[in-house]
């Protein structure tokens, strides 16, 4: 495993939508252990392939808490097939957007189908901050990023903030 940099905003891939993946393969699987490396060493607990700067339908995902036994879930060409009408607020970061959280509304239960880390197809019901984290990682793949869902007077705000923060970065001041 090797741990990836994580390109952040305002970086144009992040806008990219993923390529599906054609086959799961040894290939397809080192990607993703080095993503999970990538992920718990931010720490977050959910990060999308194109997040390294690859644009392929891949997320890894692990909502178990520090104390407890890690559970990665690996999701290959993931798709939400069913939604709740209930929704639930939870306050979202981005491992692309550092320091930077707010609340998003969206559906309280998803059902998601995926490749699994072998290629074999999947269905799972989520719900509470899986569900959460699922549709936040699929997002990615589709180009939306969680800041799309606040209002244009705040996601403006953060989307200055880090431009300005790219180009001193760019400066060497």
């Amino acid at each position: 495993m090797a741990k990836r940099e994580i390109i952040t905003l305002p970086d144009p891939l992040l806008r990219t939508v993923s390529k599906p993946v054609k086959t799961v393969d040894a290939s397809t699987r080192k990607l993703m252990d080095d993503m999970l490396e990538t992920m718990y060493d931010a720490p977050g607990i959910g990060l999308a392939a194109v997040q390294i700067g690859v644009p392929q339908r891949l997320v890894v995902i692990d909502t178990s808490k520090e104390d407890e036994e890690k559970q990665p879930l690996f999701l290959v060409n993931p798709e939400i097939v069913w939604s709740s009408e209930e929704e639930a607020d939870y306050e979202e970061g981005c491992l692309s957007i550092p320091e930077f959280f707010d609340m998003v509304t969206r559906p309280k239960e998803i059902k998601v189908r995926y490749l699994d880390r072998e290629g074999v197809e999947q269905e799972r019901l989520c719900d509470g901050v899986l569900a959460t984290c699922v549709q936040h990682e699929i997002d990615h793949l589709n180009g939306i990023l969680f800041i799309d869902y606040i209002s244009k007077l705040k996601r403006d705000r953060v989307v200055k903030k880090f431009t300005k923060a790219q180009k001193f970065a760019r400066s060497g001041a």
